[in-house]
């Protein structure tokens, strides 16, 4: 879910089976991807409706996307996946003219998208803590390091940094 604006785009490694069952980015309840990107970008996205989600994201600057395009897995848990194809990154990201900043959310990602986007000089390439329930880290500590992207945002867009 990009548009031609995206300053930061948030790479996941492949949706969970709640995300793939509803349809959704972070579906599952217990995921703290939406009360992050809110601590981010100060918008109330937990509290907001799916399509309401998406759309302050992407007006935040924001995009979401998978560095895996497929995989086996039994369950949603990344340690679980097998024999991932990765999703084109290098021409993806290279067709984003704003783009400044590429986030991981995990370790998975971070690993198997850093190899492929190493090469590409002109962005932060930033690992951030798993917003998944299954990585236990405190909130506070997770909403500490997702709080690095706000400086690739537009600085002209107002935001209130919202509590955790």
């Amino acid at each position: 879910m990009v548009d031609p604006g995206v300053r930061v785009l948030v790479l996941g490694s492949l949706p969970g089976e709640a995300s793939l069952a509803a349809a959704q980015y972070y579906a599952h309840p217990q995921n703290q991807f939406w009360r992050l990107m809110g601590a981010v970008t100060g918008l109330d996205l937990a509290g907001a409706a799916y399509p309401d989600r998406i759309a302050g994201l992407l007006g935040a600057g924001v995009g979401l996307w998978d560095v895996v395009k497929s995989a086996e897995r039994a369950g949603s848990l990344d340690a679980a996946i097998r024999n991932p194809a990765a999703n084109p990154l290098v021409a993806f990201v290279r067709a984003l003219p704003t783009l400044k900043a590429v986030a991981f959310n995990g370790g998975t990602a971070a690993r198997i998208g850093g190899k492929l986007l190493g090469a590409e000089a002109d962005l932060a390439l930033i690992p951030l803590p798993s917003s998944s329930p299954a990585y236990t880290a405190p909130f506070e500590t997770k909403r500490a390091a997702w709080l690095q992207l706000t400086a690739f945002l537009d600085p002209s867009i107002p935001r209130t940094p919202r509590p955790a």
